[in-house]
């Protein structure tokens, strides 16, 4: 998923305060319950902001102080398409604080274990993190791998190839015929 900056700034500092006061824990469960819940309609435009808000708090329920106060900025600064993305912004801040990163292996036909346990091992020497690697099964690729990670793509896919050969001979310059 693709964070905007203002966003991670957001959950950036939400993180840094949790963690400062040694409730980190509480606040990152109350944000993931936030991104799970997001009540329907709670960031339509077509409710009055108050409402949404308070759409938005009662499904917190007992939420951390920090949360609730989130929240309400929020929404006071015209800001609550923030909360969309809190959440996953909140799981690459755990991710970056165990030095990890998620990446995904889309292939033709479903890798094992031992095969993605590799790539990732492989992948993450080079990007010096742990990478955890999913992978997702596309046919159309008709064979390899194509490997996304840390804003990276790696495409060995017949598909990928195809498209790059098909690229070289649109830009190939075409001998003057006599």
């Amino acid at each position: 998923m693709i964070l905007d900056p203002v966003t991670l700034r957001y959950a950036e500092a939400l993180w840094a305060l949790a963690e400062r006061t040694g409730r980190l824990e509480r606040v990152r469960g109350d944000v993931a319950r936030l991104g799970s819940a997001l009540p329907q309609g709670a960031l339509e435009p077509g409710i009055e902001r108050e409402k949404r808000r308070d759409l938005v708090l009662a499904a917190l329920g007992s939420a951390d102080e920090y949360v609730t106060n989130l929240v309400r900025m929020l929404f006071e600064r015209r800001r609550e398409e923030v909360l969309r993305g809190l959440a996953a912004a909140f799981h690459r801040l755990e991710l970056a604080s165990r030095n990890t990163v998620e990446g995904r292996v889309e292939s033709a036909r479903a890798l094992g274990a031992d095969v993605l346990a590799s790539l990732a091992q492989s992948i993450g020497s080079v990007l010096g993190k742990q990478v955890v690697l999913e992978n997702r099964v596309l046919p159309e690729l008709l064979g390899g791998t194509r490997v996304i990670v840390a804003n990276r793509m790696i495409d060995y896919s017949v598909a990928g190839r195809l498209e790059g050969l098909r690229r070289a001979m649109l830009e190939a310059p075409v001998g003057a015929s006599r």
